[in-house]
């Protein structure tokens, strides 16, 4: 008899960046051309200092940029950021809102992505979208504001927990957080091809 499949960590909505993109693909682009370059003229007299200062640019630029990314599950809201990955049991959110980042409360902490946002102005005039429906037409911030919350409702409802009580607080493994590996390396690698450029 084959074994019952959990799908706990099937993608049920993933949701794409407001803002941060171009910014972040131009950077990468400079560094890199500024890399390459810099390696073509080194024997010229470039400066190694500068190549490994847009190396470690280039590394960063795509860790806080481009790397970062939000999506939900049956369980949980996943958000990974520059150097690590935190998944939040959607039924422990407490509090959640779409303002410059989305900042939600889970686990007597607060927690943040820079995924999806307003703009400052936008944000300051934004209603808290606790209840509606989403509908075609609506600002993206607002669609993904109202989305987490249906799905954060559901989990609510299918763990038989109130918003603020006891039972919610009491939830085990409310946030899981892992240390991601590939930008850390990257980011140490860049690093130490920069100083190493100092004394060459």
């Amino acid at each position: 008899m084959a074994p019952l499949q959990d799908h706990s960590d099937d993608v049920v909505e993933r949701f794409h960046p407001t803002s941060g993109q171009v910014t972040g693909w131009l950077a990468v682009v400079g560094s890199a051309v500024v890399v390459l370059a810099g390696l073509a003229y080194l024997d010229a007299g470039f400066p190694p200092w500068v190549v490994g200062l847009a190396l470690l640019v280039g590394v960063l630029a795509w860790a806080a940029m481009l790397r970062p990314a939000l999506w939900a599950t049956d369980e949980h809201l996943v958000m990974r950021n520059l150097v690590e990955t935190v998944h939040i049991r959607l039924a422990a959110v407490e509090e959640m809102a779409v303002r410059q980042v989305l900042a939600v409360r889970a686990g007597d902490r607060r927690w943040v992505s820079t995924v999806v946002g307003r703009s400052w102005r936008k944000a300051i005039t934004a209603r808290p979208s606790a209840s509606g429906e989403a509908r075609e037409g609506m600002a993206y911030a607002d669609f993904v504001e109202t989305r987490l919350y249906d799905l954060v409702d559901q989990a609510r409802r299918a763990e038989g927990v109130r918003p603020g009580s006891k039972e919610q607080l009491a939830l085990p493994d409310a946030v899981r957080r892992t240390r991601d590996r590939l930008p850390l390396a990257l980011i140490a690698g860049a690093t130490l091809v920069l100083v190493v450029t100092f004394f060459v």
